[in-house]
């Protein structure tokens, strides 16, 4: 059986439970939204991609 999470499933689940558990305050989690959102606009988005599709085959594969 394959099972495919999406990497914005699962920063999106770590952002509640760091909420939820009052280890990141809503401030900081707003700026950390942001940030997401605005890099992915930048050239750095291609990059940032392919390290993550390499460290998910890696985790994959492991």
């Amino acid at each position: 059986m394959v099972f495919s999470v999406s990497a914005l499933a699962v920063t999106g689940v770590i952002l509640f439970l760091l909420i939820r558990y009052k280890a990141l305050g809503i401030v900081s989690a707003t700026v950390a939204l942001l940030f997401g959102f605005y890099l992915a606009k930048t050239g750095a988005a291609d990059s940032i991609d392919q390290i993550m599709t390499t460290f998910r085959d890696t985790v994959s594969n492991w």
